[in-house]
């Protein structure tokens, strides 16, 4: 990693390159506020960002990509990936379809209080379809993509990336 990362926040550029070191070839992604800090870093990374018109459509891009040979990840909104329920189930459980998700974890407060149900539901909903996950929030806890993709490998099954907090930089 070139970037010098932060444990005070989480930084797009760091994350970014920890996501790269891992081989990622295109990150099927929903454009919204907080994947808008990703976006150069990953063109400029030389992964291809696939943009979709609805969150429920990822994972079947990703499995898609993985059936070419490519190496993808998803990039989503927690409700989005409420969407994506029976694509998980089908197509990311189903044909053993080893994914990295990167799930923002909106409406997430870290004290318990969480008003916002796409929170209160994002940790029940993985617990469900039985799908490992990691929280970040800081540089200092970037190391976790390696874990997630390990596992994913190892599985052959979806695992998550809950992004846990706003970037503090590009």
């Amino acid at each position: 990693m070139t970037t010098q990362g932060t444990t005070e926040g989480l930084t797009a550029r760091s994350m970014v390159e920890h996501i790269s070191a891992q081989g990622v070839t295109h990150m099927v992604t929903l454009p919204d506020s907080e994947t808008n800090f990703m976006y150069d870093n990953m063109t400029e990374s030389g992964m291809e960002v696939v943009p979709i018109a609805r969150e429920g459509e990822a994972i079947a891009i990703a499995a898609g990509l993985w059936i070419a040979n490519q190496k993808p990840a998803v990039m989503i909104q927690n409700s989005g990936l409420f969407e994506s329920g029976d694509a998980l189930r089908g197509l990311g459980i189903g044909i053993d379809l080893p994914l990295v998700m990167f799930i923002g974890y909106r409406g997430y407060t870290r004290h318990g209080d969480t008003p916002d149900s796409a929170a209160q539901f994002l940790e029940p909903f993985l617990h469900t379809w039985g799908t490992p996950y990691w929280i970040i929030e800081t540089d200092a806890e970037l190391d976790r993509i390696a874990l997630a993709f390990k596992k994913a490998e190892e599985t052959s099954k979806p695992v998550a990336v809950l992004i846990g907090a706003e970037y503090v930089s590009v």
